[in-house]
């Protein structure tokens, strides 16, 4: 399966999470920072992971205009998946996460979401990951891609 890792990195917590997802896939796999993926190649893809870190309770602000680029029904016929890295403390939550909100607007440019938006977490806001995130996303991924075939 053609598959594509798009994400955003502050820290390089969420690019060590994009990396071992695109390592568990496995096979034809592209694992691409936001400044190097284009909306317009999306569509030569069969599986699409997203990420960001939370930042303010959404996606980074180059992600944010990535998926604005990606115009519907691009998507159509794609399988997608979105995750984040964030914090764990409750008060975070109040503003919401990057997940949902990548999910969302992948599916509104008629991706086909296989699976729940996903969240590795970090031990302080620039990290490090916590202990077994990594495993984690390599778990979560093998997950996706058992779900996509």
């Amino acid at each position: 399966m053609k598959t594509l890792v798009i994400y955003d990195s502050r820290y390089g917590n969420t690019e060590r999470i994009a990396k071992a997802i695109g390592e568990a896939v496995g096979g034809e796999v592209t694992v691409l920072s936001v400044g190097e993926a284009d909306a317009s190649e999306l569509k030569s893809f069969e599986l699409l992971f997203v990420g960001s870190p939370t930042h303010g309770g959404r996606a980074s602000e180059p992600m944010r205009d990535l998926l604005k680029q990606v115009e519907a029904p691009a998507l159509e016929g794609i399988k997608v998946a979105a995750f984040d890295t964030r914090l764990s403390t409750r008060w975070v939550g109040i503003f919401g996460f990057a997940a949902g909100r990548i999910a969302k607007s992948l599916k509104k440019k008629s991706g086909t979401l296989i699976g729940s938006p996903e969240a590795f977490y970090v031990e302080g806001g620039k990290g490090p990951l916590k202990e077994g995130e990594l495993e984690r996303a390599a778990a979560w991924a093998k997950e996706i891609v058992q779900s996509a075939t």
